[in-house]
């Protein structure tokens, strides 16, 4: 027998495998990598939401340090309310933020954010994760400024709210 031919014949055989499950290796890795990004996009996606949170945070301390050292709110004042948007407004009715209907201030309710002060505290994240548990048709919603027209509403500040509600599309 002639080892010329053999020994070629072999090499290429172990070639061919080893290629071949180098592929594959390869292949799972980019399918790895492919996760990873996602998750980096989410984790993005989260910062993001966190530093615009953080932002909103600290003027709201300045707003409170120019109120005074007490930072005090402003008690409810129901005929100023009326006064400025034309109806009879209730403490803590979440139907003021502009986007918030009656189903979807029930939805709220039931997960436990009853007033404009629990609103205002939530993310614009739990928001939407609020409103996809309540089904389709209230995934539509954009609830990107309810919390900030909640603290607001929750600081007294009426004519300010209602001017940027004159603004919005919707509660957009």
């Amino acid at each position: 027998m002639n080892w010329c031919f053999i020994i070629p014949l072999i090499v290429g055989i172990i070639c061919a495998i080893l290629g071949y499950l180098l592929g594959r290796q390869s292949a799972a890795t980019k399918k790895v990598t492919k996760v990873d990004n996602s998750e980096a996009v989410k984790w993005r996606e989260k910062y993001a939401d966190l530093e615009g949170q953080l932002a909103e945070c600290r003027k709201s301390l300045r707003v409170q340090k120019e109120k005074g050292a007490s930072g005090s709110v402003l008690p409810f004042d129901a005929a100023k309310v009326k006064a400025v948007f034309g109806k009879k407004v209730k403490q803590d009715d979440l139907k003021i933020v502009e986007g918030i209907g009656p189903k979807i201030a029930e939805l709220f309710h039931n997960n436990g954010i009853n007033t404009w002060k629990d609103l205002s505290t939530t993310t614009v994240l739990r928001c939407q994760e609020i409103l996809r548990s309540g089904g389709k048709a209230f995934e539509i919603h954009k609830p990107d400024t309810w919390p900030k027209q909640a603290e607001m509403a929750n600081n007294g500040l009426w004519e300010e709210l209602k001017n940027w509600q004159n603004t919005l599309d919707g509660g957009k």
